[in-house]
């Protein structure tokens, strides 16, 4: 709880000074760049998060890395994280970094589970599905290929989901042959 609020605290401060410095846009990419580094990489979000390792010698490492390859407010960012011994929530900020700079560009986010990989034409037609739905003027459509769905989608905007999936209707019809209305229960 303590973390999530220090997290929001950091983001919206790095939102406001991007803002501020009209660099937005290149805090934004340094910050997916970061979170592709993170996830890609267990070693360095292990390095991050360990305590054994000084924060004076992951400064040092996180200077290595990025350095030059991004934005010097995104640096000095990191090097504050780092100083204050808070570098194991650089992941959650990066990560939530994105959400926030969603918001304020107005960005719809939404999820689509299908069986099999969309082509650009039913990417198009759920980008306008959520577009109206959500009432957003851009989408960001995170893909997710589920192959036991055997086929349908599931669509997550928001805190609404719609399943179309066959294997939510296999479901449902198992769920009605196992009750008989004509044998009593007691």
């Amino acid at each position: 709880m303590a973390d999530s609020r220090a997290v929001s605290r950091y983001v919206k401060s790095l939102l406001d000074l991007a803002l501020e410095q009209k660099v937005l846009e290149n805090v934004h990419n340094d910050m997916i760049f970061f979170s592709k580094t993170y996830n890609e990489s267990k070693d360095f979000a292990l390095m991050l998060r360990s305590p054994v390792i000084p924060h004076d010698k992951k400064r040092e490492i996180l200077s290595k890395i990025f350095k030059g390859k991004v934005n010097n407010l995104t640096m000095s960012f990191f090097d504050i994280i780092t100083r204050k011994n808070r570098e194991p929530l650089l992941g959650a900020i990066a990560k939530e970094f994105h959400n926030a700079y969603n918001e304020h560009k107005g960005i719809g986010k939404a999820t689509i589970t299908s069986a099999v990989p969309l082509d650009a034409k039913l990417r198009a037609e759920f980008e306008n599905l959520v577009k109206a739905y959500s009432e957003k003027k851009q989408v960001e459509l995170e893909e997710r290929v589920d192959p036991e769905m055997i086929g349908g989608f599931v669509l997550k905007v928001g805190d609404r989901q719609i399943d179309a999936s066959i294997k939510n209707k296999i479901k449902t019809l198992k769920m009605k042959f196992s009750q008989n209305p004509y044998i009593k229960e007691y």
